[in-house]
């Protein structure tokens, strides 16, 4: 069985030769690894304790960008540091990386006090929130990306034309094509596995090039910092083959897009499952209904932590299985949340509503506020919907546009009171800020539509 590396056995492969390097890393907005590479003698000596970034690494965009209007980090306050705090107990090899190991941490201020709109620091104040009512919530994330035969530099070079998917036709369970592409895919399985993050499987998803990985479901924690992990290191073993993938959403409008479903449920602190019917082991409980129904009324409030882009929302697409309404079925994949596993002990909530291009943090903290203000409020669990949602009129829709799900968290009460005001306000300035940026660039789209006609 794969587990993390502990200290001690990092001072004996530093001893032995075998790790020179340590990446100290905490997660931007983005969801991206961000941090130093140290080395690993020096690491153990004293570097494990803490080092410094500067405190912009919240407040940039994709870009690098030092956007402005943040609160927590601008020109007028300089610019300081976060104190960068190893957790040790993520601590573990990059087997894909020669003589590499990584750490996660957390992000402090001057005061070593925890970072609020720090991505893991939200997910730990939600799980604390469970713990409290006395639960352990457990998730798994599933990750969906293309892979491309060009490599970034081919695609950089030639203005991302030309894509490659390296696959001619759709894969979905395709065991013939998927041995195309083992060179690659062999190499995440395993070299994941050798990180310590128990890969169960990958397979072709649904169009050419489409792959998906899954690994083992997992507290909540566990589950964001191995998913980070995990989209990070498929994306530098298929740079080390000279190949590419994206987790856009959305990268051709006339292709499925990339999905990160959330399955989720609440366990007690023995360790038994909390959303199984106690009287017979079967359908869902008292307490699973109010958690699911605590996210079916806060769905739109939630969605710019499921969608954070301007592009997350083209992957709302009648008929390629992405969801566009956030209403409830049972094992029905047209349904934005589906019920899975109902009639076992290993019964749970699957959100079919993330894409693949999340901060997974942001995910499971907004998916669990959701639930637990559900058990808290008692609230009733509406009716089932069944058949084609994609056909349903009048229920609840997912928000057609990152600028509507952006107003809806600006104006949450729930959301203010679970995350903080200076939180939402942060995370509500970087929605407005990638709607501002998409309005004044104009595309390829349009240039081809209007050029001559218009």
């Amino acid at each position: 069985m794969p587990s993390n590396m502990t200290f001690d056995a990092l001072k004996k492969a530093v001893k032995a030769g075998e790790i020179d390097t340590v990446l100290v890393a905490a997660t931007d907005m983005q969801g991206r690894l961000m941090g130093k590479r140290f080395h690993a003698q020096f690491f153990i000596d004293s570097g494990y304790e803490e080092t410094h970034c500067c405190n912009y690494l919240l407040a940039v965009d994709m870009e690098m960008t030092t956007v402005q209007g943040y609160k927590s980090s601008n020109w007028e306050t300089g610019y300081g540091d976060y104190v960068m705090k190893p957790d040790l107990s993520t601590l573990r090899p990059l087997p894909w990386l020669p003589g590499t190991a990584l750490v996660l941490c957390d992000l402090l201020d001057h005061h070593h006090k925890p970072v609020a709109h720090s991505p893991r620091q939200i997910l730990k104040r939600q799980v604390e929130r469970a713990r409290a009512m006395g639960f352990e919530p457990m998730m798994a994330t599933e990750l969906e990306f293309y892979l491309f035969e060009n490599s970034y530099e081919q695609l950089r070079d030639t203005n991302f034309g030309g894509l490659r998917p390296i696959s001619a036709y759709n894969e979905d369970y395709h065991i013939f094509q998927t041995t195309k592409e083992e060179d690659v895919m062999r190499a995440v399985r395993n070299g994941l596995y050798g990180a310590g993050i128990l890969i169960e499987n990958s397979k072709g998803e649904a169009d050419a090039g489409q792959e998906e990985v899954n690994y083992r479901y997992s507290d909540a924690m566990d589950t964001a910092d191995n998913h980070t992990i995990i989209k990070h290191g498929i994306k530098e073993i298929a740079w080390t083959k000279g190949r590419s993938v994206t987790f856009m959403a959305k990268y051709d409008h006339r292709k499925a897009g990339s999905s990160s479903h959330c399955h989720q449920s609440l366990w007690t602190k023995d360790g038994k499952p909390a959303f199984a019917d106690a009287k017979d082991g079967h359908g869902m409980s008292d307490l699973m209904k109010h958690y699911i129904a605590g996210q079916l009324a806060y769905a739109r409030e939630m969605t710019v932590f499921l969608a954070p882009y301007v592009n997350s929302y083209k992957r709302f697409t009648i008929g390629m299985f992405a969801p566009t309404k956030a209403v409830w079925s049972a094992d029905n994949r047209t349904a934005g949340f589906r019920v899975c596993g109902e009639h076992t002990k290993a019964i749970r909530v699957e959100c079919r509503i993330p894409g693949s291009d999340v901060n997974p943090y942001l995910t499971c903290a907004a998916l669990l506020a959701a639930g637990l203000a559900g058990i808290e409020q008692k609230l009733e669990l509406e009716p089932e919907m069944k058949g084609d949602m994609y056909n349903a009129g009048g229920v609840r829709e997912i928000p057609h546009n990152l600028r509507e799900a952006a107003d809806l968290l600006n104006g949450s009460k729930m959301y203010r009171e679970a995350f903080g005001d200076d939180v939402i306000d942060h995370y509500h300035h970087a929605a407005q800020w990638e709607i501002s940026e998409t309005d004044r660039v104009v595309t390829d789209f349009e240039i081809q539509r209007l050029l001559e006609r218009a």
